[in-house]
């Protein structure tokens, strides 16, 4: 069974989203800013490691063995947790885990909750849901209070305002922000004060907090969760009520495992030697901290990812958001344009696996990268995203053209003497379709490759004929000596 996670309203399938995203040059122009400053930064804390190869197969080792047996570890770590007086909440989907949460905030009871900044509770649609109820979700990453004051969608998973610059920001503040200065500026530290000064009060009065965690371990029932600013640690702290929310896939045997990721997640991610803010709780201490915690393990078709042989690497993804920072599709596209919470090369892959195939968003997402390996290079746990692409794609039942042409190719390729004729007819299009040596334009279902570049014309001569025709040649001179 595959999970539920909302596709954004309105959003088409990516071919026509990217389309429309790349035209906007504002912001092409604060994704390569961005992502080519991300992307240096990492490549220099990466470089400070020797042993980074050695850590990030141990990473990808520590998530196999751990997927291998994931029933076991959940298993601990609900036994865990409840020793340390929490409480343990299965949700099968995005559904059962909202209904789960709000019924808790209004047994805390409050109408109001504060959130760290969590990829699944935007994957179940968390927020949405609460409102439906009657509850104000706020943001406290200062990203996603940016997006949700805009009244935005976040379109990066480390940076969820990636496209804004600094002068949108302002406008959304002066806008949407009641107690921002009359004479705000764009000036980063500025508008970070104004964000802090607004969610002061929001801290202070609010009695439920909602968390995800990058980490779950299942040795002591303790959670991970990793930040920049310091927000996080307040909502996990200081409210009477904590509710974390994490998908099963988060769990790790040990602390011992846990070293590992904390070496790769900070500078692949963020470019750090180490997060600033690193905050870990076990359970509920008597006299400091929430008073109650609950933990809400989500599926949400991860079970049914985790069936799929290739396709459960992606389980692995730590959301260090490396990928995105590489890819030259997400560069130019942007995040909206998946269509889902994950973008980028590991959202192309996670979304249709955890949505299935069958919408017009999730079977486009397989396609949407030129299979170039970037993503593989950088990956600190060592997905191998191209190899879960081609193997979605096979998956994409409507996508009669690629098949065809493919078993096509395996007719031709079977054959000497079908091949040689390929060859031949190539070299004659040449004179109607690439005089110049190169081919401007082709009829459908070609089109679509030559609207946005050239294609090399084919050679006057194939290899083989040049072979045959040198051979014979020099075979007649030897034999004429």
């Amino acid at each position: 069974m595959n999970g539920s996670m909302p596709t954004y309203l309105g959003m088409p399938a990516f071919p026509a989203a990217a389309k429309a995203a790349v035209a906007d040059s504002q912001l092409r122009r604060n994704l390569t800013h961005a992502t080519g400053t991300i992307r240096a930064k990492r490549a220099g804390a990466v470089a400070e490691l020797d042993d980074w190869e050695r850590l990030r197969q141990a990473a990808k080792a520590i998530k196999d063995h751990t997927l291998a047996n994931l029933d076991a570890y959940l298993l601990r770590l609900e036994e865990n947790v409840i020793k340390g007086g929490g409480q343990v909440h299965w949700a099968q989907d995005a559904a059962q885990a909202n209904a789960i949460v709000a019924g808790l905030v209004r047994a805390a009871p409050a109408d109001r909750v504060v959130k760290v900044k969590s990829m699944v509770t935007q994957e179940i649609g968390l927020n949405d849901a609460l409102e439906s109820g009657g509850i104000v979700a706020t943001e406290t990453d200062l990203a996603e209070l940016i997006v949700q004051l805009g009244h935005d969608l976040p379109s990066h998973i480390l940076v969820p305002a990636i496209h804004k610059n600094r002068s949108e920001i302002r406008e959304i503040f002066r806008r949407e922000m009641p107690d921002a200065p009359a004479g705000l500026t764009d000036d980063p530290a500025e508008l970070a004060a104004a964000a802090r000064r607004h969610l002061r009060h929001e801290f202070l009065h609010a009695s439920v907090g909602i968390s995800g965690a990058n980490f779950a371990i299942a040795d002591t029932g303790s959670l991970v969760v990793v930040e920049s600013e310091g927000n996080g640690r307040m909502c996990v702290t200081l409210p009477r009520t904590l509710i974390s929310v994490v998908g099963v896939e988060k769990v790790l045997p040990s602390w011992r495992d846990l070293e590992v990721f904390l070496a790769l997640l900070p500078r692949s991610s963020t470019a750090e030697r180490m997060n600033p803010y690193t905050s870990i709780w076990s359970g509920v201490t008597p006299g400091d901290g929430p008073e109650q915690f609950h933990l809400v393990l989500v599926d949400n078709g991860r079970t049914a990812s985790l069936a799929d042989q290739t396709g459960r690497q992606a389980l692995r993804c730590i959301r260090c958001s490396a990928c995105l920072n590489v890819c030259p599709v997400y560069e130019r596209a942007g995040g909206h344009a998946y269509g889902s919470p994950y973008p980028g090369p590991i959202g192309a892959i996670i979304s249709p696996q955890l949505r299935g195939l069958s919408s017009p968003v999730d079977s486009s997402l397989p396609f949407a990268s030129t299979l170039c390996g970037a993503c593989y290079e950088v990956c600190p746990v060592a997905i191998n995203i191209p190899e879960a692409l081609v193997h979605l794609r096979a998956k994409v039942k409507h996508n009669f053209s690629e098949r065809t042409v493919f078993h096509l190719s395996g007719q031709v390729l079977e054959s000497p003497r079908r091949l040689a004729a390929a060859q031949r007819l190539a070299s004659l299009s040449r004179r109607f379709v690439g005089r110049s040596g190169r081919i401007r334009r082709l009829p459908p279902p070609l089109r679509g490759w030559t609207e946005t570049r050239d294609a090399p014309a084919p050679p006057a001569e194939s290899f083989r004929a040049w072979w045959q025709r040198t051979r014979e040649s020099g075979t007649r001179e030897r034999g004429t000596r």
